[in-house]
């Protein structure tokens, strides 16, 4: 037979003996090798040998050694014979020189033919695929090292093809965002955009309507878009169409987003620093020039150009042209010195601006080269004239002084003299006390003697200044100074120490009777003085201190003396009273009182008490009025009294009344969720608070329901001139539906006038006019007509200090509205109302009728 034309079969002896396997691979364009048992080629195609540089199977070694380290753990399972005949395996071979090269091997299990001779145990069949595996590998390494370069730098890809409906998002893409590699992306626009920030929306379709149209091959543009945890970020997309569809407009366009959040937070920093800086460069006036110093190129700021007057862009000799003649050599090598060395450095120069005025200018300069290696010179300038002006005036100044010195020293003796000594009545002032009680504490303490302080203040000396003017009040302060300088002893000094008041200082007065010697003063202060006709009267009061030996302290012995005085002045002034250990005592439980008050502010032990209100008419609980109790850890349950002067010492009566008020608001809530049918509360409100300006935010944080409380002012505080801190929290007060009551009324000295510009809701007129009502037919008139004011002026009216069923009686037929007292309710705790109101006690303590109208007529007859 003849071998047909193009054969690669090996060239063997067709013999009708060849066995059929050979004669079928012979011609076959795929590589076949046959292995015997033990894995060695027994034969093999020309396809097979040609890879391999060899032309006999017997110049190759096991098929095993002529696979790839890399791949012959592959091997071992392809060539199984339970999977033999399988889908071909990419597995690498190995050339007798090492190199390797890809094929796509089969293994065949030939079947047992009917010949003499045994055939292959396995047959292999290969294809070369070296290149187009070589290629794949090198496209997928060069994609592996796009996507790890991308991945760096923080881009994520995006590709949109059109044509096949496929949208593709990178893992980096969607981490900008806050995705998870596996969440689904919202591919429609109408759906996204809503994730892009308002502000944006705009930009970002008009940017991708020019990428779809193919108005812009390329486009880059950036945008705020929603981050999954809610904030915005900033990112910067960068696109391009890649593909074209037959109609000319774009099928696909792939591009990255980065996101540019810090970048933009620092652009926007920049831009802060850079208008703080321009801000901070137009209050100072400091005008900012750089200078090439290769091209001698100069640029000003519009500050340096209006500074040096010029009409006209600078160059790079306009500075040099207006220094002023005797400043310019001086100025240009105080510059030339710092470009030579490379320094910072200050000048000082005078210019001739445009206009011809001549004007001061300092500066400052600093030499540096910039990133492209060019030597520059930037610095600044200021308008100095007025500083160096002045400085020329001190120097004059200073000058003069000089030439008068003797004149200054005399007059630096009298103005010693003058801030030592009251210009007055040429006492000592506070001083020069302060400075010779020192020394006369310390010659005390060295002689083992005794000092003594008297704090002196003038009764009565407010009225005198009032009522005859001041030059009477001067007139009777040199009086006193002339009283107290007649009193002392040689030891002994006064002081004036502020308005009338005054200090005795006694030194070594161990043999004097500081009693007799304070009595002295009282009494000659009492003793009339004329003046322009009249008589005037006044008197003193006098605080006493004294300490003896190494204890002397001058300062305490001052605070001593003025805690004294306060005494004195509390118990009836004209008087003298010492300081005692039994004084200092209270002190140390005043002090105590005001940690526990401060203790208990902090722990919320006041709390409010309630004294209810009832109808006149029907005996009907009205409300409740809320008054102050302090909860003491030791001494129970006290009463203002114990407490309010010093809780105003230490100004926090403002927070015991909100602490108390709060509790008060929740106590009224829970009565009106049982239903008691307690229709408000009311509470004092101080001068101090209302004169507060921060009282109208305060009570917008409770939670007031409109007619539900009522403040109530005392008369004492409730004048004709409030001022407009008052009015415009009584304003406020009105807007959160808060109604206004006059406490004590009949007792202060409001107006007609005053009560028809506050318009209250209530007035409550004071126990010390009601409570003589039962006896006096006078009292009753007097309550009667504050109840017809009440009454023209549409303002109810609250008796209080109803103590017997007569009261009860009489203010009801006077026309009162609401009565309080003990004779209908004594005040109790929050805890004790609800069952209080339940009781109806009250009805039972107030009497029937018959009983009232017999106490009325025994009361009118006495």
């Amino acid at each position: 037979m003849a071998k047909p034309h193009g054969s690669t079969s090996i060239a063997m002896r067709e013999t009708e003996h060849e066995p059929f396997w050979r004669r079928l691979f012979a011609r076959s364009g795929f590589g076949y090798a046959a292995l015997d048992a033990r894995g060695r080629i027994v034969d093999a195609n020309t396809a097979f040998l040609r890879p391999f540089a060899v032309t006999a199977a017997s110049e190759l070694p096991d098929f095993t050694a002529c696979v790839s380290p890399s791949d012959r753990a592959v091997l071992a399972l392809a060539m199984r014979p339970s999977v033999a005949e399988q889908a071909p395996w990419e597995i690498r071979l190995q050339r007798p020189d090492g190199e390797e090269f890809w094929v796509l091997a089969s293994f065949i299990e030939p079947p047992s033919l009917s010949e003499t001779s045994p055939g292959p145990a396995l047959i292999v069949q290969t294809l070369d695929i070296d290149e187009r595996k070589r290629n794949a590998l090198e496209l997928a390494e060069r994609e592996s090292r796009w996507n790890h370069a991308l991945e760096s730098a923080g881009q994520g890809v995006w590709d949109h093809d059109f044509a096949r409906g496929d949208l593709f998002y990178s893992r980096q893409w969607r981490a900008i965002r806050g995705l998870q590699p596996d969440d689904p992306v919202e591919a429609s626009l109408d759906a996204w955009i809503r994730s892009v920030h308002p502000d944006d929306q705009a930009h970002v379709l008009a940017q991708i309507a020019r990428q779809e149209t193919g108005e812009a091959a390329f486009s880059i543009f950036s945008y705020r878009e929603r981050h999954r945890d809610g904030r915005w970020v900033w990112i910067e997309s960068r696109g391009a169409v890649v593909e074209y569809g037959p109609d000319g407009r774009p099928s696909r366009i792939a591009g990255t987003d980065t996101d540019i959040t810090e970048r933009k937070e620092a652009e926007e920093r920049l831009a802060q620093m850079s208008r703080r800086l321009e801000l901070a460069l137009d209050i100072s006036r400091i005008g900012v020039f750089e200078v090439n110093l290769r091209t001698n190129e100069v640029r000003w700021d519009d500050r340096m150009i209006e500074m040096y007057g010029l009409t006209q862009a600078p160059d790079n000799a306009t500075w040099e042209r207006t220094l002023h003649p005797e400043d310019a050599p001086r100025a240009l090598a105080r510059v030339s010195d710092g470009i030579l060395h490379g320094r910072d450095f200050a000048n000082e120069f005078r210019i001739v601006r445009g206009d011809g005025e001549i004007r001061h200018i300092r500066g400052r300069a600093a030499p540096y080269v910039d990133m492209t290696g060019v030597p520059r010179l930037i610095g600044a300038n200021w308008d100095a004239t007025d500083d160096v002006r002045l400085q020329e005036e001190l120097k004059r100044a200073r000058d003069l002084a000089e030439a008068r010195n003797e004149q200054l020293e005399a007059a630096r003796a009298r103005i010693e003299y003058t801030a030592l000594h009251d210009h007055l009545t040429g006492l000592p002032n506070r001083r020069y006390l302060d400075a010779a009680i020192e020394g006369a504490a310390q010659d005390a303490r060295q002689a083992g003697s005794r000092l003594a302080v008297l704090h002196i203040d003038l009764d009565r000396f407010k009225e005198i200044n009032d009522t005859l003017g001041h030059v009477a009040g001067d007139r009777m302060l040199v009086h006193a100074a002339k009283v107290l300088g007649e009193l002392k002893g040689p030891d002994d000094f006064v002081a004036r120490i502020g308005g009338d008041e005054f200090v005795f200082v006694s030194a070594g007065s161990a043999g004097r009777n500081l009693a007799m010697l304070a009595e002295a003063i009282v009494e000659a202060m009492r003793k009339p003085v004329t003046f322009n006709g009249h008589i005037c009267r006044f008197g003193a009061s006098v605080g006493i201190a004294s300490q003896s030996g190494a204890a002397i302290d001058a300062r305490q012995l001052l605070v001593n003396a003025d805690l004294a005085l306060y005494r004195a002045k509390n118990r009836g002034r004209s008087r003298h009273e010492f300081f005692t250990s039994d004084f200092q005592a209270q002190i140390i439980v005043n002090k105590q009182t005001a940690d526990d008050i401060l203790s208990g502010i902090e722990q919320r032990r006041f709390l409010p008490w309630y004294q209810p209100q009832f109808c006149a008419r029907t005996l009907d609980i009205f409300g409740v009025e809320t008054l102050a109790r302090w909860d003491h850890p030791t001494r129970g349950i006290l009463t203002p009294d114990a407490f309010l002067k010093i809780a105003e010492d230490l100004d926090c009566v403002a927070m015991i009344d909100r602490t108390v008020l709060e509790a008060s608001l929740a106590d009224f809530a829970e009565w009106e969720r049982l239903g008691l049918g307690i229709g408000k509360i009311s509470a004092n409100v101080s001068s101090k608070r209302l004169h507060d300006p921060e009282l109208a935010h305060s009570l917008r944080t409770l939670d007031i329901r409109p007619k539900s409380l009522s403040f109530e002012l005392l008369e004492s505080i409730f004048l004709d001139d409030c001022d407009r801190t008052v009015l415009e929290n009584l304003a406020e007060m009105r807007k959160l539906g808060i109604d206004i009551e006059i406490d004590d009324f009949g007792t202060g000295h409001a107006s007609i006038v005053s009560l028809m510009k506050l318009r209250p809701r209530r007035l409550k007129i004071d126990r010390q006019l009601v409570k003589p009502v039962v006896r006096s037919p006078g009292q009753r008139k007097l309550v009667g007509t504050i109840v017809e004011i009440g009454r023209s002026l549409n303002i109810e009216v609250i008796a209080e200090g109803v103590e017997t069923p007569a009261h009860i009686a009489i203010m009801r037929d006077l026309g009162c509205d609401i009565l309080q007292g003990y004779a209908l309710a004594r005040p109790m705790p929050a805890a004790a109302i609800p069952g209080f109101v339940e009781r109806q006690e009250w009805r039972v303590h107030a009497g029937n009728a018959h009983d009232l109208q017999n106490e009325i007529r025994r009361a009118i007859s006495h």
